[in-house]
């Protein structure tokens, strides 16, 4: 009897599932990913691209393969299920590790007291009832005292006296407490670090605006504990004994901001040039210091139109 048929064709089927590689492929089952260290073959890539990216992925793929049908399985409804072994590629993160929130006020004084942290059941047993019950939500231990058929009333109550609508209000300020205490936790997390810097920044900016809008710009101020020396503004002050054309100089620009009277003049301008009619048509409205000034600008106005008419 003739098998070398039979054998040659075992032997075909073997080698369609082997994959011969002068480096062995590097396999991380727990990421899925094959590495192929190989160095490209430059005559078959040059030769046809395609065919030679194909032959490389399905080189890949079927050591992938070959790994995961190595691996224990555990049965499911949908088949038998490959456990993954942990990655052993360290990959690179995109971004730095996340810092540890700092704790809570709560946190701070259990580690100080020695409070050790347990978790409650959702269950609680009801000596009355016989029975395990919900600790809070739908018919809660939590709402015993509103749900109660029979209830104390204080000697002292009002009328209107309600102690459902008490042991409802109670327990929702608790609620509200603790929602409160939690957004203030979460709003001294977020005010470390960047935000804390930022906000004592404008603290410093806030108090060295304060510090110079005082007359000795903050030089006699009581200093705060940890405060930083302000940069002293030193004040600058004219010398007592100037030039004529200074002085001159100065009286001219001071004249040009209250009266709007130009600085400079040409040497053809007379003392009429410095005259402002609509500001004296005003000045002669309010009273007579103005009415002088009125006239003037009246005739140096009639010499323009007379030059005119010449």
């Amino acid at each position: 009897m003739d098998v070398s048929d039979i054998l040659a064709a075992q032997a075909e089927k073997h080698k369609a599932i082997a994959v011969e590689k002068e480096i062995p492929l590097d396999v991380d089952a727990g990421f899925l990913a094959v590495t192929d260290p190989n160095p490209i073959e430059k005559e078959s890539y040059d030769e046809n691209v395609e065919e030679y990216l194909q032959s490389t992925a399905r080189d890949g793929v079927q050591v992938l393969l070959s790994a995961l049908f190595s691996l224990p399985t555990t049965s499911s409804p949908d088949g038998p299920l490959a456990q993954l072994p942990p990655p052993t590629t360290t990959l690179p993160r995109a971004k730095p590790l996340p810092k540890p929130k700092p704790p809570t006020k709560w946190e701070k004084f259990a580690r100080a007291k020695g409070i050790q942290k347990t978790r409650k059941d959702k269950k609680e047993w009801d000596e009355e009832k016989q029975e395990w019950v919900n600790r809070w939500g739908w018919k809660g231990k939590n709402k015993e005292e509103e749900t109660q058929w029979l209830s104390e009333v204080p000697a002292n109550a009002d009328v209107d006296y309600d102690p459902t609508k008490k042991a409802r209000d109670e327990r929702k300020a608790r609620v509200a407490k603790n929602e409160r205490q939690h957004l203030q936790n979460l709003a001294r997390a977020q005010a470390s670090g960047a935000e804390r810097k930022q906000r004592k920044a404008d603290i410093d900016r806030t108090l060295a605006t304060t510090r110079v809008s005082t007359a000795s710009m903050g030089k006699y101020d009581k200093k705060l504990d940890g405060e930083k020396k302000l940069r002293e503004v030193k004040r600058k002050f004219e010398p007592t004994e100037v030039s004529a054309d200074v002085e001159k100089k100065n009286n001219l620009a001071l004249l040009a901001k209250i009266g709007n009277v130009p600085a400079k003049r040409s040497k053809h301008e007379g003392n009429d040039a410095a005259i402002n009619v609509r500001k004296a048509v005003r000045f002669a409205s309010k009273g007579e210091g103005g009415v002088a000034l009125a006239r003037r600008a009246e005739g140096k106005a009639a010499r323009g139109k007379a030059g005119r008419r010449k």
